[in-house]
């Protein structure tokens, strides 16, 4: 009899850890459950989406179908039976497993406001996180003029410089004093703001809402210094957190996300966890690099691939994908230990500003806003932890390097061949130059022999340039 693996969620984790076990082949019964109806999607470009650079086509991602593969959208797991080994779904039927998985995500805070407090949101307020969440803003939007975003970390820049480029007016409200404070220090989140400024994109900073006031004619958010904010429509981006209801409810070790050991099991050895509902050595990530590869260590696991393979997480980047806006954070920029070397550059006028924290001759932390030209470098020395230069001017200021390892403009053939390219996906330069000689002569084709672009798609421009440089040069003659 085949081995049962379910996969409770067919985000980006549960939809990649099928394919994972699917590409390995074997004797076992995948099935997948997934509670949205539609297809499986790139959730982190919703926000490309909400600025109508792509279509929904475009945000999905490629589902594993045939022999051995039970995908079920639509459906939603409601109970677990650990004892009995089966997982109760909505539609009244009962899935046995040999080995289940959790991939239920996250879901998106809605704060505990007045207006916000009853069992549905206002028409006119809608959170940000899910397809179908773009698709209700994108509907409210059509008919709007004015848009309030509450929140100003990540997701809610790139909304509301999404709706922006949609020639929306745009304010942006937000608790902290200063924007994506989880990735940025105060001088760097001033430029940022600046910069929002000149894209039509208003802020808020330091002030907290008190009451949401809505109706169909549109939104009031009421803010603690006395002021009343008026727009047609508010977006809620004030977090997420972990999906572990299905979890603590059959009485799996739970914290802030469901606990995993180094293998992604959880405190039942027959149940993994991955993805944002994972909580891995005190953190919870909600990160797609991470959940792809703790997808990839549960394949290997469970197919015999490496049973002894283990999670080990990678320095997280993260870049700010919104038109107009370049910016990259990494580490601890702003370490108050006074250890190691700390140089700092802002040009405000320009939207420039860099700020890197070398220690012991290693980054430790960046923050790089606006056209730097070393940016490449930067997140592959923080990434490998390699020497930095002797001339930290260089990376300071993007001066040329001779060695630009994830940027399009440098010579590829100047690239190590071990320089990642695709940090979603951990693709390497060697790799594409792997896919191209085994016959992909296109982007395209580079991109589905090695998945290099499908995650945040930053690098699909590196990627471009990689087999445009490839394209020009006998393949023989490609410098290792």
């Amino acid at each position: 009899m085949s081995e049962q693996v379910v996969i409770v969620g067919n985000g980006m984790a549960g939809a990649r850890l099928a394919g994972e076990l699917h590409a390995r082949g074997g004797d076992r019964k995948v099935t997948v459950l997934g509670t949205e109806p539609h297809r499986a999607y790139n959730r982190i470009m919703l926000s490309t989406l909400l600025a109508g650079k792509i279509g929904e086509p475009d945000v999905e991602l490629a589902e594993v179908a045939g022999q051995g593969v039970d995908l079920r959208s639509g459906v939603t797991a409601t109970a677990i039976d650990r004892a009995a080994r089966t997982v109760a779904t909505d539609d009244g039927d009962r899935i046995a497993y040999d080995h289940l998985v959790l991939a239920t995500g996250s879901r998106a805070v809605v704060p505990p406001l007045p207006g916000l407090d009853g069992p549905e949101l206002p028409p006119r307020v809608v959170p940000f996180r899910t397809l179908d969440d773009c698709r209700r803003i994108l509907a409210v939007a059509e008919g709007a003029r004015r848009v309030l975003v509450l929140g100003g970390g990540l997701l809610g820049l790139e909304a509301a410089r999404g709706l922006a480029a949609r020639g929306l007016e745009v304010a942006v409200v937000h608790p902290v004093p200063y924007l994506m404070e989880r990735q940025l220090d105060p001088a760097g989140a001033a430029v940022l703001a600046g910069t929002l400024a000149g894209l039509g994109v208003t802020t808020h900073l330091a002030v907290a809402a008190t009451a949401v006031a809505a109706d169909a004619d549109g939104v009031r958010l009421d803010l603690a210094d006395g002021r009343s904010l008026h727009a047609d429509l508010l977006v809620l981006s004030c977090g997420v957190r972990p999906d572990t209801a299905l979890a603590a409810a059959a009485g799996l070790a739970v914290e802030r996300g469901v606990l995993v050991d180094d293998r992604m099991r959880t405190s039942d050895r027959r149940v993994s966890a991955i993805g944002d509902c994972a909580q891995h050595d005190g953190t919870v990530t909600g990160l797609v690099a991470p959940a792809w590869a703790q997808a990839r260590v549960v394949a290997q696991v469970l197919t015999g691939e490496d049973p002894l393979a283990r999670y080990r997480p990678r320095p997280p980047v993260t870049r700010l994908k919104a038109t107009g806006i370049d910016l990259a954070a990494m580490g601890d920029p702003g370490g108050t230990d006074g250890a190691g070397e700390e140089l700092t550059f802002a040009d405000p006028a320009r939207g420039t500003y860099a700020r890197l924290r070398i220690t012991g001759d290693r980054l430790t932390g960046a923050i790089l806003l606006g056209d730097n030209p070393a940016v490449g470098t930067v997140i592959q020395l923080f990434d490998r932890g390699q020497p930095v230069p002797s001339d930290r001017r260089a990376l300071l200021l993007g001066r040329a390097l001779g060695v630009t390892p994830a940027e399009p403009a440098a010579t590829p053939a100047l690239m190590p061949d071990a320089a990642t390219v695709c940090q979603c996906n951990n693709v390497s330069k060697g790799a594409l130059v792997t896919c191209w000689r085994s016959g992909a002569r296109t982007v395209d084709a580079v991109v589905a022999g090695t998945r290099a672009g499908t995650g945040c798609g930053s690098c699909r421009d590196a990627v471009a340039g990689i087999v445009g440089w490839l394209s020009e040069v006998d393949s023989v003659e490609v410098t290792r």
